[in-house]
């Protein structure tokens, strides 16, 4: 059957039939070259109007997959490890797996005839004035977890880090157990030593970047200034490394963060069902080798600017001593300190003027150390041995010796040779009280 696209052709042919116009002229209004005007000038003179369709149209393709290949392709992905798996992700399994090569177009064709993919209607979505990336790398890192059933059900609940920069997309991730100040340190300080001292850090407003501030009745809801709020430890990290921390009044403000955790909640998942990761260890290693190579092929982008934003560290950056717990202790008069209850005795050779009640840093490593500074330098201390309490002996106690007999104290006889029987009645002797003594 002829199309539109074949008639509009055959209308030029005729011309050029004709003599109305040139072969070059007929090539430049068909968008072809002389040669392809020749041959089908030559198949118009042979073949007559049939010259112009296709001759391969209505025939199957030269490149189409033999029946056996395709039931075997929807063997595989039947399978239910492979339940919600996209064309897109399914083509890449199918060939790193099993070596079966087929586009995602193709493929996706195939499992919708099979019943497993739906297509889904495009609908316009509403308008959005996307914020433009920053123009380095470095400049900004977008930094948040997700808690998600990651393993869905197989194993340990966990959550996933990410650190994203914001003009490449570069992506640092790791499951952790829990969300605490020390794993997020951990993943900081991995970024830095790999990459340097980023520009600036985009985070939410979660209690271990940011203090909650305190608002009395007439202030703005916004409370104090931020840089005026005591720091938290992982603030307090950044600071002294020169890190600005930006908190995010929105999850729409650090969309990039946001919608690389959508990805990792589709893709990873799956990457982790197929795997069939069960612990925190295996779901890592699925993340190191096949998520963040993927990622870095497919999802990241040349920044606008080719120079790095990132700043080496300096002398005076002690990672170990940054990232770690701070505290702050007083020097007791006898040079000891008060830790979680117990006691530290500071080394005589280490005393100096000064330390006598003055405030030392106490930090807690994230290797589980301890060290304490006073004036820029370490201390050295040891533990204070508790004293052991005394136990009281099971042996017989000596018997009690009886208490002395007291001498008996001498008894009133004001009521001796009183009798109650005999004597006036209350109201009698009230009368009796109150007359008036007679006269002598």
């Amino acid at each position: 059957m002829m199309t539109q696209r074949d008639r509009d052709r055959l209308v030029t042919l005729r011309k050029v039939k004709k003599g109305g116009i040139t072969q070059r002229e007929a090539a430049e209004e068909l968008g072809i070259s002389e040669r392809q005007v020749r041959r089908l000038m030559k198949g118009l003179k042979a073949e007559g109007d049939r010259a112009v369709i296709h001759g391969l149209r209505g025939r199957p393709s030269n490149r189409r997959l033999s029946e056996g290949l395709r039931k075997r392709i929807v063997g595989i992905l039947s399978q239910p490890v492979y339940r919600g798996f996209g064309p897109t992700l399914a083509s890449e399994h199918l060939f790193r797996k099993y070596r079966i090569r087929i586009g995602r177009e193709a493929l996706r064709q195939q499992m919708v005839e099979a019943g497993l993919w739906r297509a889904k209607k495009r609908r316009a979505g509403p308008v959005h004035v996307w914020r433009a990336r920053r123009s380095r790398l470095g400049e900004l890192v977008q930094w948040d977890t997700s808690d998600h059933d990651w393993l869905e059900g197989r194993g340990e609940r966990m959550q996933l880090i990410h650190m994203i920069d914001d003009a490449t997309s570069r992506l640092r991730a790791r499951f952790v157990r829990q969300d605490t100040s020390e794993e997020n340190m951990r993943m900081a300080r991995g970024w830095i030593e790999r990459y340097g001292r980023m520009v600036a850090c985009y985070t939410d407003k979660a209690s271990m970047f940011q203090t909650a501030p305190k608002i009395r009745r007439g202030e703005s809801a916004e409370g104090p200034d931020p840089t005026q709020r005591p720091w938290t430890q992982i603030g307090r990290a950044l600071q002294e490394l020169g890190v600005t921390l930006i908190a995010a009044h929105s999850p729409q403000a650090k969309g990039r963060v946001e919608r690389s955790f959508q990805t990792a909640q589709d893709r990873l998942v799956k990457e982790l069902r197929v795997a069939g990761a069960r612990t925190l260890e295996e779901a890592n290693r699925v993340l190191e080798e096949v998520f963040l190579p993927w990622w870095d092929a497919t999802c990241t982008v040349k920044p606008a600017h080719p120079d790095d934003a990132h700043r080496k560290l300096d002398r005076v950056h002690n990672l170990d001593a940054i990232f770690s717990i701070v505290e702050a202790r007083r020097v007791l008069c006898d040079y000891t300190f008060r830790l979680d209850g117990k006691a530290y005795q500071i080394e005589r050779t280490e005393i100096r003027a000064g330390l006598r009640g003055a405030l030392l840093r106490v930090e807690r490593r994230l290797d589980g150390s301890l060290a304490v500074a006073f004036q820029d330098r370490y201390l050295r201390f040891r533990e204070c041995p508790r004293p052991v309490p005394q136990r009281r002996s099971h042996a017989a106690r000596p018997a009690a010796q009886k208490a002395k007999a007291r001498p008996a104290k001498a008894r009133s006889g004001w009521m001796e040779h009183f009798d109650l029987q005999q004597s006036l009645p209350i109201w009698r002797a009230a009368t009796v009280s109150e007359a008036p003594a007679e006269q002598p």
